[in-house]
């Protein structure tokens, strides 16, 4: 008998697989020669169409369906999800509205290509031939490696690499009972430029909490949110109530025409990395004119006036003009407008303004208008230092917990990029693969969960597939995840995930209504199959490991884990806090809301010994070391001398000038005088005629290359042609509907010292897509949307077809009686095979890897292309 006489072909076969029997899941489609479309794994009732609500029982839970983590409440019918709505109890939410993705949490668990057993590579990684385990044997092997490395003095060997987890504690205990510091992320790829700029001039770690619904003036530079920001939804209800309350003004600053832009009173589209110099421009205009917070600016802002106006003498509206392509008198108009509703006004950005070469610097511009205008921590203003975290000291874990890792490699904290982790473990993910490929750091056992990086990676399809494939750089990669995915592709066994609605975690994050507060995650309906929650794996896994090991893990299960965690929320009516939490979803602390944190007064018992250094208002006091540290400011109210505790730096003050980072700076070689000032980028300096600016975009249905399974989703968006002004459209003889060749390139370095990753200006790659002419976008740029063009994933995102009828000719079992109507799974119409445009390509297999100097956020919106008409 023939080897392939007895695998079984395609995801429809799934359900029906045997221990030990062997399946083929290839790239040809993805799901295999012989199951074009696939069909349900797991068996589920039939049910009517029309839900009976009056039968459901109502779950309280968090989505997870994008970054935001709203509060939800989920209705379940014989163990489904029927219906998805907002929880009011959520501070953020407020009201049962959720977003599209919300709504179509309830699809999630019935993926048709639903991963269900565990699976070990049969062939050759990445060859899609896989034999069906258990997880005795699967739990066992992985065990087995980790001790290998233990043993070997190498614990650092052991890798986790993680997307959007939510369960950040956990791995952390896991890792650290191992003594492995490599728990990697995916941060600089999103926020690190934005972290690092509330950072360095606030210390605060995340993102700022907009008091929206008090605010009149909105300056947006760079953030889609009524689409796609962190917290987009609970910001833009709030906005919209600001400007139908009080008639608030939202100008938005955005290359391309999205749907905030659509919706704002005004839209600028500047040059590409040219947000800073406008910034900047504004800068200028008010303190010329006189229009700043001049209480604020002397006692809390680590610069003098003269010091400020001096810094931006330079930065004039007609300088800004030449370099954004704005005009000199709206950046005037604007400005002024905008500090004249102080302190209710705030400027504030997202990837669009940090994703660049100059990311950092341009952040903090923005970031300095508010203390300008005296807007930080007021009413209607720029507040923070709203998400509290999991502390240990409110959300304790169970004893014994393990220590620290005291090892270090180039992986979690490269040497080339000092400020990736200076204030915070953010990393730089898109340099892994390729640090694993130069042998600056050894891998015995590689764990991702919740990650894509061949889909969300820059040169994904190329750098990071290529490392993925070799044995001799991986030699034993574990992968987590829902569906059968290109992660999952290139693993040795491949493990089945819970959704978010099926499984356990606490949530926390920052909060417009300027209150902590925490959220549970639990189980709606329990994991199909053997299906199961990555931290009761990563538990399980520990308890198998030696004796000095295993003892962390001796709790129990996670359920058992987070019951813990919640010990110290109070129970009001119900047995314990982890009671309450189930039965409500969340506890918001009853204080008032958290403005001007820079404020609060010290007592006296903090600056009793404490030295007050009369020209600065510095209030110093020694550590345990006996090094002097500033704990506070005295400033003059109203002629009364008050300590207070001022802002998280290092000085105790909102900081435009960083002492910090020109330190950092020259540890690299690199200059940089600490200030936000403007910084162009590089490839973009000279570009010729024939050249543009690629960027990329979020819809408001899909998150990363998280949502594309879901047929809800994918069916509004599934397809990302590129836009193109009409005048370049013109000049390239080029119309809506055609065909061009997109080619990307490497970017070049500047001659501050800081170096471009691999600055050569060479070619990285080339990709046919078709053209939508729009006006909605800057003459040089052309935008091409992000999340989808899958090359291995299930009939949604594949834009694969598969009707019932055919996958049952061919024998395939494990169909649910099909519903009433069975559009949800059939019926793909963007399928190309019926006439449809496909599922897109995937716009970031085409992005160099480009981290920006210092912090090491990937420069997106940087990358140089040409265009050919096919």
């Amino acid at each position: 008998m023939k080897r392939r006489s007895f695998i079984k072909a395609g995801i429809a076969a799934l359900a029906g697989l045997k221990k030990g029997e062997y399946i083929y899941l290839g790239v040809g489609g993805a799901l295999g020669a012989a199951a074009v479309g696939g069909a349900l794994m797991v068996p589920s009732p039939a049910r009517k169409v029309k839900n009976d609500y009056s039968q459901a029982k109502s779950v309280k839970s968090v989505c997870l369906n994008c970054s935001s983590v709203c509060g939800i409440e989920g209705f379940v019918i014989d163990n489904r999800v029927v219906k998805i709505r907002g929880n009011p109890l959520d501070p953020n939410m407020g009201s049962h509205m959720t977003c599209a993705k919300g709504q179509s949490g309830p699809t999630i668990n019935d993926y048709p290509e639903r991963l269900v057993y565990p699976l070990k590579r049969a062939g050759a990684r990445g060859e899609g031939l896989w034999q069906r385990i258990s997880w005795e044997e699967a739990c066992d092997e992985i065990a087995g490696r980790i001790q290998q490395s233990i043993d070997a003095g190498h614990p650092e060997r052991v890798v986790l690499h993680a997307g959007r987890s939510r369960i950040n504690t956990e791995i952390k205990r896991f890792l650290g009972a191992i003594g492995s510091p490599v728990q990697l992320n995916h941060r600089s790829l999103c926020s690190s430029s934005k972290r690092g700029a509330n950072y360095v001039s606030l210390g605060d770690t995340d993102w700022e909490s907009i008091d929206a619904e008090r605010c009149r003036y909105f300056l947006n530079f760079g953030s889609n949110f009524y689409e796609a920001h962190q917290g987009g939804l609970h910001l833009v209800k709030r906005v919209i109530k600001a400007r139908f309350d009080h008639g608030a003004t939202l100008v938005t600053f955005d290359v391309r025409l999205s749907n905030t832009a659509g919706r704002s009173d005004e839209w600028f589209a500047p040059f590409p990395g040219t947000e800073g110099a406008v910034a900047l421009a504004l800068a200028h205009v008010i303190m010329r004119e006189g229009e700043f917070d001049r209480e604020f600016v002397t006692h809390f802002v680590n610069l003098s006036v003269d010091e400020i106006t001096d810094f931006l003498r330079d930065y004039t509206p007609e300088w800004a003009e030449a370099e954004s392509g704005l005009a000199a008198a709206d950046i005037e108009r604007v400005a002024l407008a905008f500090a004249r509703e102080r302190p209710a006004a705030v400027a504030f950005t997202n990837r669009g303004t940090g994703s660049h070469y100059n990311g950092m610097n341009a952040e903090r511009a923005v970031v300095m208008l508010n203390a300008l205008v005296g807007s930080v921590g007021r009413p209607g203003g720029y507040c923070y230092g709203m998400e509290e975290k999991l502390r240990a000291e409110r959300y304790p874990q169970p004893e014994p917990v393990p220590p620290e890792p005291t090892v270090r490699t180039d992986l979690e904290d490269p040497p080339e990029w000092p400020l990736a982790n200076r204030w915070q473990k953010m990393k730089v993910g898109q340099i892994v693969y390729e640090y694993i490929r130069q042998g600056r750091a050894t891998v015995d056992v590689y764990l991702s969960y919740t990650l894509g990086s061949p889909m969300n990676w820059p040169e994904g399809r190329t750098t990071t597939v290529d490392v993925l494939k070799d044995e001799s750089l991986i030699p034993f990669h574990v992968c987590s995840d829902v569906v059968y995915s290109e992660m999952a592709h290139y693993a040795d066994l491949i493990l089945p995930d819970a959704t978010y609605l099926e499984r356990w975690g606490l949530e926390t994050r920052s909060s417009p209504e300027l209150r902590h507060f925490v959220t549970l995650r639990q189980p709606m309906v329990t994991p199909p199959g053997e299906a199961r929650s990555y931290a009761d794996v990563l538990f399980d896994i520990g308890r198998r490991l030696g004796p000095n090991q295993a003892r962390y893990f001796e709790f129990g299960d996670h359920e058992a884990f987070v019951r813990h965690q919640c010990r110290h929320i109070p129970a009001g009516e119900e047995a314990d806090g982890f009671e309450w939490m189930k039965r409500h979803g969340a506890f918001v602390d009853d204080v008032p809301k958290n403005y001007e944190a820079h404020r609060r007064p010290l007592s006296e018992a903090a600056i009793a010994d404490a030295h007050i250094d009369d020209e600065s208002g510095q209030i110093y006091q020694r550590d345990a070391q006996g090094r002097a540290q500033v704990i506070g400011l005295m400033i003059d109210d109203h002629g009364t001398p008050r300590a207070v505790r001022g802002f998280g730096t290092l000085s105790r003050r909102f900081e435009i000038h960083s002492p910090e980072i020109t330190k950092v700076a020259r540890d690299q070689g690199i200059y940089h005088d600490g200030l936000p000032g403007y910084l162009p980028v590089p490839a973009h300096v000279d570009l010729p005629e024939d050249r543009f600016i690629l960027t990329s975009f979020k819809w408001n249905v899909h998150t990363q290359g998280r949502t594309a399974n879901q047929k809800y989703l994918t069916e509004i968006v599934h397809d990302n042609p590129m836009w193109i002004n009409p005048r370049t459209a013109k000049r390239l003889g080029i119309v809506t509907g055609d065909r061009v060749e997109l080619t990307t390139y490497r970017p070049r370095s500047s001659d501050r010292g800081d170096r471009a990753w691999r600055d050569t200006g060479q070619p990285v790659g080339s990709q046919q897509v078709h053209v939508v002419v729009t006006e909605g976008i800057h003459p040089r740029v052309v935008a091409i949307s992000n999340s989808l063009g899958y090359v291995v994933s299930g009939r949604a995102a594949m834009a694969r077809q598969g009707p019932r009828e055919r996958e049952a000719a061919l024998g395939y079992k494990g169909y649910a009686p099909a519903p009433e109507r069975d559009d949800l799974r059939d019926h793909l119409w963007w399928d190309k095979r019926l006439g449809g445009r496909g599922n897109g390509i995937n716009v970031n297999a085409l992005q160099p890897i480009n981290p920006e100097p210092l912090i090491g956020n990937q420069a997106w919106f940087d990358t140089v292309c040409s265009l050919r008409r096919v």
